[in-house]
């Protein structure tokens, strides 16, 4: 039945999904008709709503760049690829792969989502270029499926953020600071990622083609580049540019005074975050490549990955700008607090981010246009914060199984479209669906 539903899902998707970004432009137009329609703002005014908003993620887009292209250039990095070689070998049957990719991008995720993401996708890459017979878009798919625990885990935005004195609950819940004890580390959510991390790799596995025909192998020439080696010269015969391009010193120097910021920063009580995995992983990447100008080579590889996230993270910051501005998003949420009681309060609050996380998504969006609705009504329906802000936050997971954004920079490293792996996610989401609403309801 699972195999089924896969392969039902999978013809959708590769018949209607078109490109990642045509989907960020149908989204753009239904967002802009809703507003119309629902919030009554004229077409000029979702028009300045869309052109306010559009550059709002840049900031943003260029940490999404950096994760790719630095995970990239330290994944083709010798000693890394000697690493990824020896998993792959070890993951040496479809079903081994699934699951080690699976558990990988599981743990992974929940760690750290930045290097959940690009390690899985690098993961999944070198076992499809080692193992035959392996289906590569649903490999590619169970790497991505890790990244729906990211928001339970350590770089949880919206958990970490009340964790400490936010805007949001200054103004909207009298300033109160919510201990990760209630959320992150809550006996709710661990069960729930406890039940996640033991189906899941299970359930892709299931989802593995029957048929010897239906089974579609990585394409060698997708990989090619990774195999370029550019040859050096012997030092002897080099300029005295070329030296320096090829001097082990200057890379060791920011390598070392990379590794003493890194240190530091977490002695100093510093938390995972995207601009410290950024760093982290240009200072193995530059300490794995040697020299400054085998780096350059490695980056100049990776970064012709990236033309997906440069061209769609403005529309999405369009569509967050109508949503919020338009009022949009504040009708979606209070719409599903107006239908909930207190058992059914985080629940009803996990659908609303899943519905707003197809238009924001963006955790920390999210959290500034559902937190403000949500945090007021926690309080008088008596539900606890952790409780909301979970929900919030599991809805924001949930549907990046279907939503592009997310997968962009891990089809970046393995090479596939949106098309060739929703039709898999989609099984996920309807999984994480059932588990995740049965834990936010009765446990």
């Amino acid at each position: 039945m699972i195999r089924a539903l896969g392969n039902f899902f999978t013809k959708i998707a590769k018949r209607w999904i078109a490109d990642a970004f045509v989907f960020a432009i149908v989204l753009t137009i239904i967002v802009y008709a809703c507003g119309m329609l629902i919030e009554k703002a004229s077409f000029l005014d979702m028009a300045t709503y869309w052109g306010k908003g559009f550059w709002g993620l840049l900031s943003f887009s260029m940490q999404m760049v950096a994760v790719l292209v630095t995970g990239s250039a330290l994944a083709i990095s010798k000693p890394v690829h000697r690493a990824m070689v020896s998993i792959a070998n070890v993951a040496n049957t479809p079903a081994k792969a699934i699951i080690i990719v699976t558990v990988v991008a599981l743990v992974g995720n929940w760690f750290n989502w930045g290097f959940g993401l690009i390690v899985s996708a690098i993961l999944a890459k070198e076992i499809a270029k080692v193992s035959k017979g392996i289906h590569y878009p649903l490999l590619v798919a169970s790497a991505y499926s890790g990244f729906v625990i990211w928001h339970s885990g350590l770089s949880a935005s919206i958990p970490l953020s009340i964790a400490g004195k936010t805007p949001v609950m200054e103004k909207f819940a009298h300033g109160a600071i919510v201990p990760t004890s209630e959320t992150i580390f809550s006996f709710q959510t661990l069960t729930i990622v406890i039940v996640i991390l033991i189906s899941l790799p299970i359930l892709n596995m299931m989802m593995l083609p029957k048929k010897k025909e239906d089974i579609i192998e990585v394409d060698p020439a997708l990989f090619a580049d990774d195999e370029e080696e550019i040859p050096v010269k012997a030092r002897k015969d080099m300029t005295p540019a070329e030296k320096q391009e090829n001097s082990l010193i200057l890379a060791l120097f920011v390598v070392v005074i990379g590794a003493f910021y890194i240190v530091r920063f977490f002695v100093k009580g510093g938390s995972l975050n995207l601009d410290i995995v950024n760093i982290i992983f240009l200072i193995l990447g530059l300490a794995m490549h040697r020299t400054p100008i085998a780096y350059v080579h490695a980056i100049d590889k990776s970064i012709r990955n990236c033309g997906g996230i440069v061209l769609q993270f403005p529309f999405y910051g369009g569509l967050m700008g109508m949503m919020v501005d338009s009022g949009l998003a504040a009708t979606l949420a209070n719409a599903f607090v107006a239908i909930s009681t207190p058992k059914t309060f985080q629940l009803f609050t996990y659908y609303a981010g899943g519905i707003i996380n197809m238009f924001v998504p963006s955790g920390g969006g999210q959290w500034a246009v559902q937190g403000p609705i949500m945090m007021p009504a926690a309080e008088a329906l008596g539900v606890s914060y952790g409780r909301t802000a979970m929900g919030i936050a599991w809805g924001d997971a949930w549907t990046n199984m279907i939503q592009p954004f997310w997968a962009l920079p891990l089809l970046g490293v393995a090479k596939l479209s949106i098309k060739d792996i929703m039709g898999y996610t989609t099984v996920v989401l309807l999984w994480v669906g059932v588990v995740t609403s049965l834990g936010l309801l009765f446990l």
